[in-house]
């Protein structure tokens, strides 16, 4: 009886990285075409401020740099797998529309923003993948979502250094714009449901403070009891209650 549901979980587990491997092949095909035809591929990226440059903002993801022995594009593969298989598998339902936010915000971004140079590479995208899905586990409060935001933290933590200018050539506001997208994402689709639920979402409470810790209630001072003395004066001394008859008079 477990049979299919386990069959159709397993086909949607493999399911799920078509599109993402199919996105990867676009890119490396692009990729071998302009660097075996010389095609100048360049001119196609994302340029600020220039109407030109506009078509970039749709075309940049696809195209890669020539000038870094491939690190460039095989960096943004492997996280487009990865990342886009999260996606997919964890968030069917808003993947897409995530992507295409990812694009055309993060694209929007640069155009406006951006320095004065060719801007180009599937960063972006990857870094609005990346936010999206560490975002959107804290918001639900799941176990497994969450579980995947801490994946994401640990593979992927060093990201949040790609969003400041620190290395030249290097387009930090095609991240940062990515970034945001993601984060712009996960806030407007926080109420769709994900394909896996856990029965009941994770509660953070205060911890409540133990009625028995403390210093406890401050003691009563003794009573006071007064002796009078044979030269007729009285004098008064502390004794603890209840008190001793034999040392009292009344």
């Amino acid at each position: 009886m477990d049979a299919a549901p386990a069959k159709k979980g397993e086909r949607r587990l493999i399911g799920s990285v078509v599109l993402p491997a199919i996105a990867v092949v676009i890119l490396w095909c692009v990729y071998l075409l302009d660097e075996a035809f010389g095609l100048q591929l360049v001119r196609y990226a994302l340029y600020p401020r220039d109407a030109g440059g506009l078509l970039g903002i749709a075309t940049a993801p696809f195209l890669h740099s020539h000038t870094d022995n491939m690190s460039h594009i095989w960096n943004n593969s492997v996280a487009l797998l990865m990342l886009g298989w999260g996606l997919m598998y964890f968030y069917p339902r808003v993947a897409g529309r995530v992507v295409l936010l990812s694009v055309l915000i993060g694209g929007a971004g640069v155009w406006l923003t951006g320095r004065a140079s060719y801007h180009l590479g599937a960063s972006g995208v990857v870094y609005g993948i990346a936010a999206f899905l560490f975002l959107s586990g804290l918001l639900r409060r799941q176990r497994t979502l969450m579980a995947l935001s801490l994946l994401v933290v640990f593979l992927y933590g060093s990201l949040i250094w790609g969003i400041l200018p620190l290395v030249p050539n290097l387009s930090w506001e095609s991240h940062l714009w990515g970034a945001f997208a993601g984060v712009i994402s996960a806030l407007i689709y926080r109420s769709v449901p994900p394909a896996v639920h856990d029965p009941e979402p994770v509660h953070f409470e205060d911890e409540e403070e133990d009625p028995t810790d403390g210093p406890g209630p401050v003691p009563e001072p003794p009573p006071v009891t007064y002796h009078l003395r044979a030269d007729g004066r009285s004098s008064s001394v502390p004794v603890s209650y209840p008190p001793d008859r034999s040392d009292t008079t009344e």
